[in-house]
């Protein structure tokens, strides 16, 4: 029997495949240092926690009446009767794990990050898997609109940095007094038309009047067109928190656009809300967003801390720098040297092998031949493998202990003492 993956799941090769040339790990690992490097010097600090979480962690968090909840967690009673989730999201376990370790009472002020695997059994489709890696920041403790704008302006910087231009989607949906009274308003809006509206719109009246406005359906959407806007019942403080967020944008030159349809998907969101959309990419343009959920630390069984963060999807990410043509700068993996041996005589494997690993505990990246082949073939695998330097050792070399050094791109080549030879490769002259 062969084996493949599960549906909508994948693996991430060494080798570009013809089908999926971003599935590589090269390209994996350089946006992940890109976005390391970039979170790190704002003062984020990783974090990493389980793949598995209690399932009313997510219940109480994310809220039950959410698709996500309902219809696309991997969920499973373990043999100690318990109920566990493979984790949709990464907010609720970061807040769990703060709350469990005192992280709230002893750093005040907490910036996170993390890069992690999220499942959610969802309709898959390119871009949209049922296991996906996330890249996402989560900040606790301030309620400041700047740090809010530290936050948007980290998500945009991350893509704006590679190359990718973007737009910024805001708004604000407020406090849950607000949401009260916006959801009353909405329904009754939208109440003599609800005849009209798609199954999947009829049922989010019923349960999450909000989750109307996230739709695609252009039946929904000309119907919601006239509909109140939220920020018409936001309270003063909300408003004001909105509009300093929005003169802290100005201020370090983030355009955004004020987008009333934007709520989110998850019930803990408060305040603040944003998305980040690709130019030039169809209608799968969403790259990430987030926002704030100044109430979910408490929700999970914490203090009252204020919290925002933001998620961005890893797949959703490179494949629209491919779409765009754009390759990230990976780290080159190719050997630095290649040893090449002439002769079957055991002397000269043996100082081939000697060499090698001298090579490499001296920090250089070095390889060489281990099936046998002829010297005509060495050459091949060496460039097959990108190497810069040859590294050439016969029957005269072992007895003398030298080698013969040769520039892959010049032809230069020199004889060196095999014990001196890595300083040449660090320097990179002959």
């Amino acid at each position: 029997m062969r084996y493949t993956a599960p549906p909508y799941m994948y693996d991430v090769l060494p080798y570009p495949s013809a089908k999926e040339p971003w599935l590589t790990t090269a390209r994996w690992r350089a946006i992940e240092r890109h976005f390391r490097e970039m979170v790190m010097r704002a003062g984020y600090r990783e974090i990493r926690t389980p793949i598995l979480e209690p399932t009313e962690l997510f219940k109480r968090s994310i809220g039950e009446a959410t698709d996500i909840v309902s219809k696309e967690m991997f969920t499973f009673v373990d043999r100690g009767d318990r109920s566990l989730t493979m984790k949709p999201e990464g907010t609720a376990p970061a807040v769990r794990a703060c709350i469990e370790h005192n992280l709230f009472t002893e750093h005040p002020l907490l910036k996170l990050y993390y890069i992690g695997q999220n499942f959610r059994y969802e309709r898959g489709q390119k871009g949209r898997y049922r296991q996906h890696q996330q890249l996402g920041v989560e900040v606790f403790g301030a309620t400041d609109a700047a740090v809010d704008a530290e936050v948007l302006a980290l998500a945009m910087s991350f893509f704006t940095s590679l190359g990718v231009s973007c737009r910024l989607h805001i708004n604000s949906v407020g406090t849950t007094d607000c949401r009260t009274r916006y959801r009353e308003a909405l329904k009754a809006y939208v109440e003599p038309s609800l005849a009209n509206l798609s199954d999947e719109g009829q049922m989010r009246f019923k349960v999450n009047p909000l989750r109307m406005l996230d739709t695609k359906d252009q039946r929904d959407l000309a119907i919601l067109a006239g509909a109140p806007a939220l920020r018409e019942f936001l309270s003063e403080e909300s408003s004001l928190h909105f509009q300093q967020l929005q003169d802290y944008l100005t201020a370090i030159a983030i355009p955004f656009r004020i987008d009333d349809g934007l709520v989110r998907g998850f019930d803990y969101y408060s305040g603040t809300v944003f998305e980040i959309k690709g130019e030039g990419l169809g209608a799968q343009d969403a790259l990430g967003g987030g926002g704030r959920y100044d109430g979910l630390v408490e929700e999970c069984g914490g203090a009252a801390v204020a919290g925002l963060g933001f998620g961005i999807g890893m797949e959703r990410c490179l494949l629209a720098l491919e779409a765009l043509g754009i390759a990230p700068n990976q780290e080159d993996e190719a050997p630095v040297a290649f040893i090449i041996t002439a002769g079957s005589q055991q002397e000269v494997k043996t100082a081939a092998v000697k060499l090698l690993y001298s090579l490499r505990t001296a920090g250089i990246a070095a390889d060489m031949d281990y099936q046998g082949k002829n010297f005509r073939r060495q050459f091949k695998r060496a460039d097959d493998v990108g190497t810069r330097f040859y590294i050439i050792i016969g029957e005269d070399e072992a007895a003398k202990g030298t080698v013969q050094l040769k520039d892959r791109s010049s032809g230069e080549q020199r004889e060196f003492d095999a014990e001196s030879v890595a300083e040449a490769l660090r320097t990179g002259r002959l």
